[in-house]
């Protein structure tokens, strides 16, 4: 046989000049969230479209140039692609708002970190929830034009791709990226050569090269290692998205911190607030620390310089959620860094160090080196403040300095267009500028009711179409039968989509608890099985590689979905995407989603579902519990924190089978004259108008601007003047309380009364051994609140005592005279804690006396 070499050559088209900016639009992440620029590359060649995955600089290198030439002389098409231009330019030319956020100018700037991003399908380098926040996060960035960047890292192969087989088993596959494919760009100098960067690992230097997409007015910085100077092992570093062990993940997170630092300083971007999306990026914190430090200053004040201006955000419910390291490989990786901090080891562990563990904590280093920290849900801001407790060991975990920011979602990205249509008819324009305005979007009401049924019943249709074609895709590669596979589809008609569709699609891991509804499948027979009141089940998601009790769930809904009962009445469909979801969270008529609580930190994807008018069904946990207001959708109040796990399941599964069958599948088929049920219309537009303003990822960012990032920028402005004076000051300061606290006491001199008459002034006298302090390092506080039922610290009302001299003991004296407001049992506590007016936080120092 004759052996011959197979040689491949790629013809790139010649794009028609009159379409030349076609490329323009196919390098800016903008498409991610408009649709008329998409829609102009699939009208040229439709299945092209949808072979390339979406992705238009793949497509624009693969169509037949006689396809553009038929655009380039289509007027139709001129007239949409000029339409689309127009849009774009609009958006493009409104300048940074340096002036419209009062604590930013023109040199202050905003590095967002983070692990995984998700803009659209055609940049495939997130995996879930997290990657696609983040890229929300920046689209609401360029949105209000805010001076942002964000660094993260490019991955060879983003997260896998999931195919399910006859017996419900996942399989897994990975696909290389072709990088000139993707919407990104090599970050050059200004010579035009390419940027790369070194950094530092065990007994070698990794190079790695710097790539730039652009979203909007926001640039995205993403490093890669796939180097040919490189060994294969380095090279290897940013192969996988969540791959490999944890020697991979401790060199990804320091490639992405230490050397993100590093990118940004080369290209000569300078943030002045730094923002670390979870705690992989916290060595970008580090990196800050020892630059300072070789500018002269000692690490205390580096530290406190760095931590002043840094904002960091957990997402994770549970402490094995958080990132660790062992003491060994932080040795490993970190012992010269170390001398380069100038501290010593203890020094060093210590800014990771966890209670009970030897383990190196990312959480506790971002909490270490910065001074903002926040949950992403009110509930959740709770969680991690009990969670990160012992960071603040003498504080109780309501009053520590973990808050809030609830999350949001980019509603241009996630509304189906046939909505932002419809509101350009019946709310005008001017909705697009009128995100969080919550009396504006009370108007929905004003749409006809069977217009916002038609919509609904469009998407749905719309939805049909394409489970339909994953699910043929599915039966065939599974080998399974066309008779099988119409009895899958039976109730997936397209033509007549008049069926309940209830939708379950989210990650496979078992706090979300993907099988809930099947703890008593007799009664779920007869919530499904109603030949008059049909219901349809469909399930998408994926589990971790290595989550093998998440792939158990998968098997197990798998093995439901097949028996004869069931099989067209609980779907399973593969590959859950960015696609995908776009099409569930606006084609079901109901969102489901059933966590362990208080596991669930925020839940977009229910945020997603409520602004397509999907009703959501949903443990109250994450931001379901802020959002139900009663009229919006339906709540499974969770179980007592003390019930037994089998208990808890059997009660709150109950409850969902409780509400669907007496009120959800009632509702949807009380159906009048006009063949839909006004009550369901009504729900579902009170459940858009409620949640659309509340829960966009616009208002997310602004809080971040207003709550975090304008202070952060202010104060780190403040640390920085006079050569880092304020800095050096307050970590000074902190030295002197860190030694002194152990001997700090608080004894009460006055005689505690029980009972006073309204009016009557109390008279509280307190001596206090201050160590070396000096009363004014000091607050001595009343903390009262009238006593009917449990209430937080932070809701007790604040007095201050006053210094009234030293006494001959050389104790402090300070005393208050406080006249009581209210009537009643009161409740009331003394303490005393360290205080500077440099503190970002009051309690920040962790340090606390109680009498």
């Amino acid at each position: 046989m004759t052996t011959r070499t197979a040689f491949t050559v790629t013809v790139n088209p010649k794009i028609p000049a009159r379409l030349g900016r076609l490329e323009e639009l196919a390098s800016n992440l903008w498409y991610s969230w408009d649709r008329g620029t998409r829609n102009l590359f699939s009208r040229i060649d439709p299945r092209l479209w949808g072979a390339v995955g979406h992705n238009p600089k793949a497509f624009l290198k693969r169509v037949d140039e006689s396809l553009l030439q038929k655009a380039a002389e289509d007027q139709t098409f001129l007239a949409s692609y000029n339409s689309v231009l127009s849009a774009y330019d609009s958006y493009h030319s409104e300048p940074l708002r340096y002036t419209h956020f009062e604590e930013f100018g023109p040199r202050d700037q905003v590095a967002y970190f983070c692990f995984e991003f998700g803009f659209h399908e055609s940049l495939p380098v997130y995996s879930g929830g997290l990657g696609i926040l983040a890229g929300d996060h920046c689209k609401a960035a360029s949105d209000l034009c805010l001076p942002f960047v964000a660094v993260g890292l490019l991955y060879r192969q983003g997260y896998f791709f999931q195919t399910i087989d006859s017996l419900g088993n996942q399989q897994v596959s990975y696909t290389d990226t072709e990088f000139e494919d993707l919407p990104v760009e090599p970050a050059l100098n200004d010579d035009g050569s390419e940027i790369h960067v070194q950094v530092s690992l065990p007994g070698r230097k990794v190079m790695a090269k710097v790539w730039r997409a652009t979203i909007g007015h926001v640039s995205l910085y993403l490093l890669d290692t796939d180097l040919p100077e490189n060994p294969l092992k380095d090279r290897m570093i940013t192969h996988q998205l969540y791959g490999g062990d944890r020697t991979m993940r401790i060199e990804q997170e320091i490639i992405l911190g230490i050397g993100g630092v590093t990118a940004l300083g080369e290209m000569g971007i300078q943030p002045t607030v730094w923002h670390s999306n979870e705690g992989h990026a916290a060595f970008m914190m580090l990196e800050r620390a020892r630059k300072l430090v070789q500018q002269g200053l000692d690490f205390a004040s580096a530290a406190e310089a760095v931590a002043v201006n840094t904002v960091f955000t957990t997402h994770t419910a549970v402490p094995a959620g958080h990132d660790y390291f062992s003491k060994a490989m932080m040795h490993d990786y970190f012992a010269a860094f170390c001398q380069d901090l100038k501290i010593s080891w203890e020094e060093f562990m210590a800014l990771g160090h966890i209670p009970g563990s030897d383990d190196f904590n990312m959480t506790a280093l971002a909490i270490h080196l910065s001074r903002t920290h926040n949950g992403v849900s009110k509930i959740h801001g709770d969680v991690s403040a009990r969670i990160c407790r012992d960071l603040w060991p003498q504080i109780e975990p309501e009053e520590n300095p973990m808050t809030y920011i609830t999350n949001g979602v980019h509603v241009p990205t996630f509304l189906a267009q046939e909505w932002s249509d419809l509101f350009d008819r019946y709310l005008g324009y001017e909705w697009r500028n009128k995100m969080c305005d919550k009396d504006f979007w009370l108007r929905i009401d004003t749409i006809p009711d069977h217009l916002f049924w038609s919509i609904r019943q469009t998407l749905k249709s719309q939805m049909f179409y394409g489970i339909r074609a994953r699910l043929a895709e599915q039966n065939a590669r599974n080998r399974g039968s066309e008779a099988h596979l119409d009895r899958l589809l039976k109730l997936v008609d397209p033509v007549n989509p008049n069926v309940l569709v209830l939708g379950f699609a989210r990650r496979f891991a078992t706090y979300k608890r993907a099988t809930l509804l099947f703890e008593n499948l007799d009664w779920l027979r007869k919530i499904l099985l109603d030949t008059e009141h049909p219901v349809l089940l469909i399930f998408a998601g994926k589990a971790h590689p290595a989550d093998i009790p998440g792939q158990d769930l998968i098997r197990k809904v798998s093995y439901v979905s097949r028996m004869p009962e069931f099989e067209g009445r609980l779907l399973l469909v593969e590959n859950y995407d960015m696609r995908l979801a776009r099409r569930l969270v606006a084609g079901v008529d109901v969102w489901l989603n059933n966590p362990i609580y208080p596991l669930e930190a925020s839940g977009t994807s229910g945020m997603k579902a409520g602004i397509n008018g999907t009703l959501n069904l949903s443990v109250l946990d994450g931001w379901w519990e802020e959002g139900y207001d009663g009229k919006n959708g339906w709540a499974v109040k969770p179980a007592s924190d003390d019930t037994e796990a089998v208990l808890r399941d059997k009660d709150e599964s109950q409850s969902f089978y409780e509400i669907l069958q007496d009120q959800v599948i009632p509702m949807f088929y009380r159906r009048g004259k006009f063949g839909y049920s006004s009550e369901w219309v009504k729900m579902a537009k009170y459940s858009m108008a409620s949640l659309l303003p509340r829960y966009n990822a616009a208002r997310m960012v602004s809080e971040y601007v207003k709550k975090f990032y304008g202070p952060a920028n202010k104060q780190g402005i403040h640390y920085a003047k006079d050569a880092f004076a304020n800095a050096k000051l307050i970590a000074a300061w902190k030295a002197k309380v860190k030694t002194a606290w152990k001997g700090v006491s608080l004894r009460r001199l006055d005689t505690p009364g029980k009972r006073i008459d309204f009016g009557e002034t109390m008279n509280f006298k307190v001596a206090a051994k201050l160590n070396g302090l000096q009363p004014e390092d000091v607050v001595v506080e009343l903390l009262l609140c009238r006593q009917y039922k449990k209430m937080r610290l932070n809701s007790f009302k604040h007095v201050h005592f006053k210094f009234a001299g030293i006494d001959s003991n050389g104790e402090h004296l300070f005393e208050l005279n406080y006249v009581p407001d209210l009537c009643g049992k009161q409740e009331y506590y003394l303490r005393i804690y360290p205080y500077h007016p440099l503190l970002i936080h009051p309690l920040e120092m962790g340090r606390m006396v109680w009498l």
